[in-house]
């Protein structure tokens, strides 16, 4: 019986080492954060609210909902995927918006580059 449950032991050993060790990408400035997946999401929410250039459309400000996505490559540089929503002066404004985002340093897979797809929805 404990051979047994050695033989458990190292199987379900080896197969929780063997999971893929996995690293979100690093918003400048979040280098040294304790938690650079809470940083990374601090700086993107203060990256829309100051770039983020509201339309215009007959002397008023033109609002709406859009979901957005995006990768963040090998390289660490953003490329937009989508944005879709119902007024198009507000998808193009979050369009704009989302290609301003810094390059930065890319997640990781197993030690290595990876790129990774982010998807959220905005109301402007």
């Amino acid at each position: 019986m404990k051979k047994l449950l050695v033989i458990a032991c190292f199987f379900f050993g080896g197969i929780a080492g063997a999971q893929a060790q996995q690293t979100s990408p690093v918003w400048p400035g979040c280098e040294d954060a304790e938690d650079k997946s809470e940083c990374f999401n601090e700086k993107l929410n203060a990256h829309v609210r100051e770039n983020y250039e509201y339309p215009m459309k007959q002397n008023a400000y033109v609002r709406g909902e859009v979901k957005v996505s995006f990768n963040i490559n090998e390289e660490g540089k953003v490329i937009v995927n989508s944005v879709e929503g119902s007024e198009p002066l507000v998808n193009e404004a979050a369009r704009e918006m989302l290609k301003k985002i810094p390059d930065m340093k890319p997640g990781t897979l197993n030690g290595e580059p990876d790129s990774r797809n982010f998807t959220t929805t905005y109301r402007f």
